[in-house]
């Protein structure tokens, strides 16, 4: 496993290291419970973006050190001058940053998982919740802070929540400020698994290798279908589904799968 700084300046560090054909990514700022200051999301949309064509990956994990997955953004970092932002800084900024960041999570071609412990807040909370699978210590606090701060919710909360545990739990999050645990945000939906703190990591590891297992072409496609099947028509999703087909049937995975059938034996996926 090779391992590797990213981005590092006055503020935290985004390391990565591959194991095989899976990156892990770590947000390494435990001394602010992985807040992230600007420079961090910049390095994770710019390993984000390099990972999304990268052919040998087959599954992404992201992490954060220390006791906490991530508390978000780290709004006294960016705003350490003093100074008042020009009138649409946030306009002009954020859709490159914290929103790229989301986009990046729940569009690439790879199943990402998160393993969430400790805090996940704001931003970190959306981050975990866009992933495609997020285990959870079942002590674990998801928070939604933004109305507690005095300004609306950003980082996809307002669509993410809703379409994961149903607008009136959604509420209760994003206007009453609820946190809820771990095992609480299993129930409702909003993540994969909770699980004990000593059996995290471990269900985290082996939920990416399943995942790096898999078909890896033919994930991406489903992935890509489901999010546009979330604002189209059942006719429209039907019809994405089968130019999606199409191309995963011209797969080498596609030939394995088909192969393993019919020899009643456990595929082999490539990847490719």
């Amino acid at each position: 496993m090779s391992d590797t700084a990213n981005g590092a300046g006055p503020g935290g560090v985004v390391r990565t290291s591959r194991e095989g054909d899976i990156l892990h990514i770590i947000l390494d700022r435990p001394t602010h419970r992985n807040s992230l200051d600007r420079n961090m999301t910049e390095q994770l949309v710019t390993i984000l973006t390099g990972a999304a064509t990268d052919d040998s990956l087959r599954a992404i994990g992201i992490s954060g050190a220390g006791e906490d997955f991530c508390t978000g953004s780290d709004w006294l970092a960016t705003n350490t001058s003093g100074q008042r932002p020009r009138p649409g800084d946030l306009v002009r900024r954020i859709p490159h940053t914290s929103h790229r960041l989301i986009e990046l999570v729940a569009n690439i071609h790879l199943p990402v998982v998160c393993t969430v412990r400790g805090w996940a807040v704001g931003l970190g909370c959306n981050l975990a919740l866009a992933a495609d699978f997020a285990v959870a210590d079942i002590g674990a606090t998801l928070w939604e802070p933004f109305l507690a701060r005095g300004f609306s919710p950003d980082s996809g909360a307002t669509w993410l929540l809703p379409r994961l545990a149903g607008v009136a739990r959604a509420k209760r999050m994003l206007l009453l400020g609820e946190k809820v645990s771990g095992s609480e945000a299993a129930e409702w939906g909003l993540i994969h698994s909770a699980v004990s703190s000593s059996d995290l990591d471990t269900a985290a590891d082996d939920l990416l290798a399943r995942l790096a297992d898999g078909p890896t072409v033919a994930i991406g496609l489903a992935k890509q279908a489901m999010a546009y099947a979330q604002h189209a028509t059942l006719n429209q999703a039907m019809t994405q589904e089968l130019s999606n087909l199409e191309l995963s049937c011209r797969t080498a995975d596609f030939k394995e799968g088909l192969s393993a059938f019919r020899q009643r034996r456990a595929p082999d996926f490539t990847g490719r």
